[in-house]
């Protein structure tokens, strides 16, 4: 069996996502490919990945895809792009609907033998403070991610992608007009 038949077969958090509020079983979202140069480290899938088993098919993917300048085609080509979340499965919601986080024994079980897999990496992307904890061990989203430089042009920290981080972009537009072009650029020269 390979790295990923292993992590979609994985159920280690059948009991947890059982107890969730959506009382939901497994479901690995596993996207990545040992030949990819571009390297998506994510939170956890939502429930529409969930249903649909295909990353960021989502709002969340279309601003992610639209931060990228990317097409569709582009972000889903696993020779190109892998997509490693803090969790492979959705997390469920608790009991006021709210998203659970990623539980910590996927990344202690799967992380390092994934990243390890991936040999060719040339630009990373931090989304979200999970992912920005685990790579960079910061804490401050905001923080982390203005201080993009100190870590471009490897890997650059971005917020989450959701509509709930609608107003923190508001309040921060040096992402759309600093950043953004930088990682642009960045994805075109690693991409092709």
């Amino acid at each position: 069996m390979s790295l990923q038949e292993d992590i979609k077969a994985c159920r280690l958090c059948a009991d947890r996502f059982a107890a969730t509020a959506t009382a939901h079983a497994p479901r690995p979202v596993v996207w990545f490919q040992p030949s990819a140069k571009l390297l998506i480290c994510g939170q956890a899938p939502g429930a529409r990945v969930h249903e649909s088993g295909r990353p960021f098919t989502d709002p969340s993917g279309d601003r992610l895809r639209d931060w990228m300048g990317v097409s569709e085609e582009q972000f889903y080509d696993q020779s190109k792009t892998a997509i490693l979340p803090m969790g492979f499965c959705f997390p469920g919601y608790d009991a006021k609907g709210s998203d659970l986080p990623p539980p910590p024994i996927c990344a202690k079980t799967w992380r390092a033998p994934s990243m390890e897999s991936l040999k060719h990496i040339e630009l990373t992307l931090l989304v979200g403070g999970y992912a920005q904890r685990w790579h960079l061990g910061t804490k401050a989203v905001t923080a982390t991610v203005a201080d993009w430089r100190a870590h471009a042009p490897r890997i650059y920290p971005l917020p989450h992608p959701s509509w709930r981080n609608t107003a923190w972009l508001r309040k921060n537009p040096w992402f759309e007009t600093d950043l953004l072009p930088s990682l642009r650029d960045r994805i075109k020269e690693v991409l092709t």
